[in-house]
């Protein structure tokens, strides 16, 4: 049966492959692109949060997420949750009402969608008869009330949403008994806000947009009274026994007002214009909370005066003679108060202030003093500063992990101790096997440190570079300092920060040894920064070096930005990572590669222009190589003159295709006789087709020219203790990788520890390679003689990696673009390769080294090479005999920002922004798995449980 089976089909290897690979996507981290609508149930203390795409997420306690995602991709408008019960309703801006249900399945619970359903208005009604504004779960948790722009409010049944028409609220029946002389003047029109009364379900308020506010008894179907309000009306909120109630106006107002049980016309109890005299924003929500003290809380959102504060996003918490009006950096889309939801509570005594804004979310702490904020354990605003690279660190050592969580609890000591507020459902993940870093740099000069070992990315330490040099703005300014007579008294919060003092500033590529504690840190002027972690706030001088990349070239100009100014004498560091190093680039061009080697105490780093080493030991350059071609002007114009390099470009695609033309009208031999022609083409279709039959699918590459921009573009540096000279001795080596498919090798020569501070490294080129199509060179790598990857430095040491076979020869793995290809060292002779442009017509843009184990067995895993091509797509590649094992689509080849972020993890695991403020997290192995596993289970009901119904969201990014 051998003979009918596929070249290359082995039933072994396929049953093996399904043991270690499987793609998955499994998990979103970050806050949600384009919020725009709110809800919160304190009833199973869960917060779901809907965007502009349609998608619906779901929080509780850390590890408890839900996603759902609605079908039509529109905005969600509101998120109502139905009181006591695992279901919510959502309103799209298409005017559908979506039921979700929590159920469970397998053990787990999971957000399925149940039922969609139109308001449907009678035949000829135009659309604002049936466009919702307002919705109401009734505590009954049978019915939804619907206001309508029209000013009517329709009851649709739950969960069939079957309206129910002989109990619609008409406007008509509204207006019978309101005077003469206000009903003149305003008209019902839209309905605003519906709430119900906290202890008799049998009455909801109405409020309508011109002022008019009605208590309507739903069981007999009338007004019981009518609160006739002056201006525009904006929202309403219930004092928890129900005799009074307050609400919020277009001018900046709120009005407190009565509820009798006579007849009488209510009056107003006060009108206070908080922020007046002046014209004031409208004030858009308001809570009335009270406390055991007896001095309410007064929350609400906007009224700020219009001529000095109209720009601000901002929310007042108003407690006695307290005051602070929270100013948020972007705009507020909702908020809800964490408040006692017992019914038998005398008090709403209320803990948390939650708040979701449009890049965002922030929690504010009402019980303690000052009001401090809750950092929050998952929705990291990962953009607080645009995010402009990232390097994952898998199997962090428990020491370094300690010691990087110390230095960041000393930078949030203004946090609250509070524990998280919204703690609902229980997750069911088993804990991560280890602990994962997750860095990412940012253009403001920081680099974040996240915990990226389960389901929450978490926030561990925050890094800054800037106080290194000299900037525009002084780190020790403090934007939340006010004086005490100050008003309005605004207190900034929150970390969303997008604007960078210098764009020079920013973060290009990151280095970290996990088992020295080493961090090497690259920047856009050329800044390469060597750093050590101490657990002390220290003060210090940063070493500073030069490395000039055109040292042995003539009449280059660069036409780029300057380099940074650095501070002269000692600069104060706090604990974590510190600087002692700075080497700068010359011309400070943007960095583009990057490596550390710890145990040598070497780093490279390549621009544009070429490549160095630097030996952070001694403090001293080791060499400079510089890779510019002679025509290559492009490169020093730097990255903010970009004019020039476009119609360069266009140029030079023009001239591609003109010589394709010219060389196509040779071949067909133009201005010849018609049989010369024929026979000419005759022999260009049968070479043709011979060659095609020697490679039926591959496709013609054109050779890049030497003269292509960017050739010197250093994409990769490596190093490695292998065999560069001859095949006896092997010594520690560098190698580099450019745009225009060169390799350089280089001889290291290292003193032994004894000697390391007296002798010098040396270095000397010994080998250099130039591919035949001169494709970008993306990642080299040198295998051993038991064709496994070189450990890390230190790796062996620690004895987490088997010591490299020395004594099999070393082969050596050079990835480009477009095909990967292994040669035998130290001969560097071609030993095979795998096409992948030719075969498929696509690009590798990130390749990396990943262990997969199997998910039968702990005692079989494999290394192979995993790779993100341009189209998006996933390829599992083994080594060393570059076969391709398996091919996920993981990104949309039109998401070039998603392709260019994404980094690999080093068990097959990987991470890419899917928004600026999201990464995407994937796992391509069926053993390393990190997604969420959680259940929330109902709580037992208490009689008269409705009051919880108060945390009603009423969402006010309709009128914005």
């Amino acid at each position: 049966m051998r003979r009918f089976l596929r070249p290359g089909h082995d039933p072994v290897r396929e049953r093996l492959k399904r043991d270690l690979f499987q793609f998955n996507k499994t998990v979103e981290h970050g806050f949600p692109h384009q919020p725009s609508a709110l809800g919160y149930s304190p009833f199973l203390r869960l917060m779901a949060i809907g965007t502009r795409s349609g998608a619906i997420k779901l929080y509780g306690a850390p590890g408890v997420e839900f996603m759902g995602l609605h079908e039509e991709n529109n905005t969600v408008m509101q998120i109502h949750f139905i009181p006591d019960q695992c279901q919510l309703v959502t309103l799209l801006d298409d005017n559908s009402l979506h039921l979700w249900s929590l159920k469970q399945h397998s053990g787990a619970s999971e957000l399925q969608e149940e039922r969609r359903f139109t308001l449907k208005g009678p035949p000829g009604s135009p659309p604002s008869a049936t466009q919702i504004t307002a919705v109401l779960p009734h505590s009954s948790r049978d019915v939804l009330y619907l206001g309508t722009e029209s000013g009517s409010v329709f009851v649709a049944e739950l969960p069939s949403f079957r309206v129910l028409e002989d109990r619609t609220v008409p406007s008509e029946a509204v207006l019978q008994r309101v005077p003469d002389d206000y009903c003149n003047r305003r008209s019902c029109e839209l309905v605003e806000a519906l709430r119900e009364h906290p202890k008799n379900p049998n009455l909801i308020l109405i409020g309508y947009s011109r002022g008019l506010i009605v208590l309507w008894d739903l069981q007999n179907s009338h007004v019981t009274h009518h609160f006739l309000g002056s201006q525009q009306l904006e929202n309403l909120d219930w004092q928890r026994d129900g005799s009074k109630f307050i609400s919020c106006h277009y001018d900046g107002s709120y009005t407190q007002w009565p509820v009798s049980n006579d007849n009488r016309q209510p009056e107003p109890l006060e009108n206070l214009v908080p922020y007046g005299p002046f014209p004031c924003k409208a004030i858009s929500k308001i809570y009335w909370q009270t406390t055991k003290n007896g001095l309410p809380y007064i929350i609400f959102q906007g009224g700020m005066p219009r001529a000095s504060y109209g720009d601000r996003h901002s929310i007042s918490v108003i407690h006695g003679s307290q005051q602070t009006a929270f100013d948020f950096t972007s705009r507020v889309i909702d908020f809800f108060i964490i408040f006692s939801s017992e019914p038998t509570a005398e008090f709403d005594d209320p803990s948390a202030m939650v708040v979701l804004a449009e890049e965002e979310l922030v929690v504010i702490d009402l019980k303690s003093a000052g009001w401090p904020a809750v950092q929050a354990p998952y929705l990291a605003s990962l953009h607080c500063s645009a995010i402009t690279c990232s390097h994952h660190v898998s199997n962090i050592p428990l020491k370094l992990w300690e010691r990087i969580i110390s230095a960041g609890s000393k930078q949030n000591v203004h946090y609250s101790n509070m524990p998280w507020p919204i703690d609902g459902g229980t997750n069911l993940a088993p804990d991560p096997p280890q602990r994962d870093l997750l860095l990412t740099g940012h253009e403001d000069g920081t680099v974040r440190f996240w915990d990226a070992s389960g389901v929450c990315l978490h926030l561990l330490y925050k890094l800054s570079t800037v106080r290194v040099f000299l900037t525009d703005a002084d780190p020790n300014d403090n934007m939340n300092t006010l004086g005490e007579d100050e008003w309005p008294p605004l207190r900034k919060v929150g970390t969303f920060d997008p604007y960078s003092d210098d764009p020079r500033l920013g973060i290009q590529k990151i280095y970290l040894c996990k088992y020295s504690g080493y961090l090497a840190v690259a920047g856009t002027a050329g800044q390469v920064l060597v750093m050590e972690l101490n657990d002390e706030d220290a003060e210090h001088v940063v070493d500073h070096a030069e490395a000039d990349l055109l040292q042995d070239q003539e009449g280059y100009r660069w036409k780029g930005h300057e380099k940074l100014k650095t501070r002269d004498g000692p600069v104060r560091f706090e604990a974590g990572f510190q600087p002692f190093v700075l080497v700068q680039c010359q011309p400070p061009a943007v960095v583009t590669s990057l490596a550390l080697h710890s145990e040598w105490k070497l780093v490279a780093f390549g621009t544009s222009h070429g490549f160095g080493l630097f030996d952070h030991q001694q403090k001293r350059l080791v060499f400079v190589k510089c890779t510019l071609h002679p025509s290559d002007q492009l490169a020093l114009e730097g990255p903010l003159s970009r004019v020039k390099s476009l119609k360069k470009s266009l140029r030079q695609s023009f001239r591609r295709i003109r010589r394709s033309r010219v060389s196509s009208r040779k071949r067909r031999g133009a201005g010849g006789n018609t049989s010369e022609v024929q026979e000419a083409n005759a022999k260009f279709d049968q070479d043709a087709l011979q060659e095609m039959e020697l490679a039926p699918v591959q496709r013609k590459i054109e050779a890049r020219s030497a003269e292509d921009s960017f050739t010197g573009f250093v994409r990769t540096l490596y190093f490695a203790d292998t065999f560069l000279r001859d095949s006896s001795r092997h010594c520690p080596s560098l190698w580099a990788g450019t745009n225009g498919g060169t390799v350089y090798a280089f001889c290291l020569r290292v003193p032994p520890a004894e000697r390391r501070m007296d002798e010098p490294v040396r270095a000397e080129q010994a080998k250099e390679i130039q591919l035949m199509h001169r494709a970008p060179v993306v990642g080299i790598l040198v295998l051993d003689g038991r064709s496994t990857p070189l450990p890390e430095p230190l790796e062996v040491a620690h004895d987490l990696s088997k010591s490299p076979d020395t004594q099999g020869s070393h082969q050596l793995l050079v990835v480009s673009e477009e095909q990967l290809k292994v040669f035998t060292l130290p001969k560097v002779s071609s030993k095979l390769k795998l096409k992948l442009t030719a075969l498929e017509g696509c690009r590798v843009r990130k390749v990396t080294v990943a262990n997969f184990g199997s998910c039968k067995t702990n005692e079989y895993s494999e290394n192979d090479l995993a790779v993100l091509t341009n189209l998006g797509d996933i390829q599992i590649i083994s080594l060393p005999f570059l076969k391709l094992q398996i091919r996920y689509p993981c990104i949309r080849k039109e998401d070039v920002s998603g392709i260019a972020s994404c980094v690999f993890t080093k068990y097959g695991q990987g991470f890419y922004l899917i928004s600026p403020s999201e990464f995407e997290r994937f796992s391509l192995s069926t053993k390393w798995l990190v997604e969420p596993q959680c259940i929330v289970d109902v709580p037992e009901l208490t009689s008269n449980n409705h009051v919880n119904n108060r945390s009603g969201m009423e969402n006010a990014t309709r009128k914005s």
